[in-house]
C-alpha cells in the first residue's frame, strides 16, 4: 500500500505566500482593468482627510524620533529570540534526554537579557531617550591648538550685530544712497558742508578716481 505524502509545515507557509501573492496580483489587474484612468490635479495630491494640502511635503523632521524608533526596534528584536528560547526550554524530551540542558539555557538566557539590560541602561545615562535636554553637551575632543584662540576669534566677531529676524520685509537701500554716505565724510571740506569736496554744487559728489591703475607688461619679444 503507498504511503500517503503529507504537506510540512514549511511547505504549508510557502503555499500561504504563493497564495498572497496572486490574490494581490489579481486584485490590482482588475482595479487596472475596470477604473478610469483620469488623472487631474484634484486626484494627484496627497489625501489628507478631505482638507486641502497646504505647503510643502518636506518638512524638518526631529532625529530625535530616529533614536527612538531604533531603540526599540533594537530591543524588539532582540525579544524575538526569547520565544524559540521558551519552547526549546521547556521540551521535556531534550530535558530528559541531559538534565543539565535546562540550566545551560537558562544561563545563556540570562547573559542575553543582561546585554540587553546594560545597552538599556547605557542609552538611559548618554540621555537619548531624554526628550527635553537642559542644556547642550559639548563633546571634548584632543586639539592642538589652545583655547587661547577661540576666545580670541570670539571677542573680534563679537562687534558685528546680527541682525534681528522679522516677517517684515526690510527696505532695500539704493547703492548710489549708500555710496553717497560713505564719500561723504571723506570728500567734505571745511566750511562746505553737504557739497562734494571742491565742487561748488550743493548735494552732488565728485566721480572717485581709482585707487588702483593696472598695467601690464609687454614680453620680452615684443619691443
Amino acid at each position: 500500500m503507498a504511503e500517503v505524502s503529507q504537506i510540512s509545515e514549511f511547505g504549508k507557509i510557502l503555499i500561504f505566500l504563493i497564495t498572497g501573492i496572486i490574490m494581490v496580483c489579481v486584485a490590482f489587474s482588475i482595479n487596472k482593468l475596470l477604473a478610469p484612468h483620469n488623472p487631474n490635479p484634484e486626484k494627484l495630491t496627497s489625501y489628507e482627510c478631505g482638507e486641502e494640502t497646504t505647503g510643502n511635503a518636506w518638512l524638518p523632521f526631529n532625529s530625535r524620533f530616529y533614536v527612538i524608533a531604533l531603540v526599540f526596534l533594537l530591543f524588539d528584536v532582540e525579544m524575538v529570540f526569547i520565544f524559540p528560547w521558551a519552547t526549546v526550554f521547556g521540551s521535556h524530551e531534550i530535558n530528559n534526554y541531559e538534565p543539565r540542558w535546562g540550566w545551560l539555557a537558562l544561563t545563556e538566557m540570562f547573559i542575553f537579557l543582561g546585554i540587553l539590560i546594560l545597552g538599556l541602561v547605557y542609552v538611559w545615562v548618554k540621555g537619548d531617550l531624554d526628550w527635553i535636554k537642559p542644556k547642550p553637551i559639548v563633546p571634548t575632543t584632543d586639539t592642538f591648538i589652545p583655547k587661547s584662540l577661540y576666545e580670541k576669534l570670539n571677542a573680534e566677531q563679537s562687534v558685528y550685530k546680527v541682525r534681528a529676524f522679522a516677517l517684515t520685509p526690510v527696505p532695500s537701500v539704493p547703492l548710489e544712497t549708500v555710496l553717497t554716505k560713505g564719500t561723504a565724510g571723506t570728500n567734505e571740506t571745511p566750511g562746505t558742508s553737504g557739497t562734494g569736496g571742491t565742487s561748488g554744487t550743493p548735494g552732488t559728489q565728485p566721480i572717485r578716481k581709482p585707487m588702483f591703475k593696472p598695467t601690464f607688461k609687454k614680453p620680452g619679444n615684443e619691443q
